[in-house]
C-alpha cells in the first residue's frame, strides 16, 4: 500500500472520529493500568463492569495492595484468568508503592518491569495516559493492518514497527484507537462488514464480504 492510500484511510478515520480514545473507563493513569492488565483475553465491557465495583472501594496502588489477592478476587472473578491477574495486580501495586512512590512510571522500561505488563500494555499507557506517540498492536490491530495492507507483518512487533514507520506523523497519536475500533466494529475476524466499511475502496483485501441478502 502506498502512502497516498494510507493517508487517505487515516484521514477518513479522523473525519469520522476526530478524538478517539479507549473504551476502558478510567480517571487516572493507575486506573487505566489496572484496567489494561485485566483486559488481556477479556472484553472491555467485562473489565468496565468489574472496575465500577472495585474503584469506588480501592483505586490507588496502596488501597488495592491492601486488599490482597483474596480480597481482590471477588471484584474481578467475572474476568477471564482472574486468579493469575489478581496476583499480577497485587504485585504491580506493591512495586508501584515501593519503587515509584505510588505513581505509574512514564518510561517503557519501568512499565514493562511490572507484572502483567508487556510491550502492548506499556504502549497503551504511554499513549492513552501520558499522550506519547506509541501504537499498541493487539489482535484487532494485527488483523486490520494485515488484511487491509496498511502494515502487513508476521508478528505484532513487525506490525508495530511498520505502523510507526508508515503512518504519517499527523495520524500516529490516534492510530491505535482508530485501528482497534475499526477491527472491533467493522473489520471483524469473521464476516467483516466490507459493504459498510468507510475504507473499502482503499483496502487491499481481495476477499471482501458482500452485503448480506436483505430479509424478505
Amino acid at each position: 500500500m502506498n502512502r497516498v492510500k494510507r493517508d487517505e484511510i487515516f484521514r477518513r478515520f479522523q473525519q469520522a472520529n476526530p478524538h478517539p480514545t479507549t473504551e476502558l473507563e478510567y480517571t487516572t493513569p493507575f486506573e487505566l493500568l489496572i484496567a489494561v492488565i485485566l483486559s488481556a483475553q477479556a472484553t472491555d465491557v467485562s473489565v468496565n463492569k468489574a472496575m465500577r465495583k472495585l474503584f469506588p472501594v480501592a483505586n490507588t496502588p496502596a488501597q488495592i495492595h491492601a486488599l490482597g489477592v483474596d480480597g481482590l478476587i471477588p471484584y474481578i472473578q467475572t474476568i477471564g484468568l482472574y486468579r493469575n491477574k489478581a496476583k499480577n495486580v497485587i504485585e504491580t501495586c506493591r512495586m508501584l508503592v515501593e519503587l515509584h512512590g505510588g505513581e505509574v512510571p512514564r518510561n517503557r522500561e519501568a512499565l514493562e518491569a511490572l507484572p502483567g505488563v508487556g510491550r502492548k500494555t506499556a504502549n497503551v499507557i504511554l499513549n492513552t495516559a501520558f499522550g506519547e506517540i506509541a501504537i499498541a498492536v493487539d489482535t484487532h490491530i494485527f488483523r486490520v493492518s494485515n488484511r487491509t495492507g496498511i502494515a502487513p507483518g508476521k508478528n505484532v512487533d513487525e506490525v508495530e514497527k511498520k505502523l510507526m514507520k508508515f503512518v504519517s506523523p499527523e495520524f500516529r497519536m490516534d492510530a491505535h484507537h482508530w485501528l482497534i475500533l475499526h477491527g472491533r466494529y467493522t473489520c471483524m475476524a469473521r464476516n467483516p462488514q466490507c459493504w459498510n466499511c468507510m475504507i473499502a475502496d482503499l483496502c487491499e483485501y481481495r476477499m471482501k464480504t458482500p452485503r448480506p441478502d436483505k430479509a424478505v
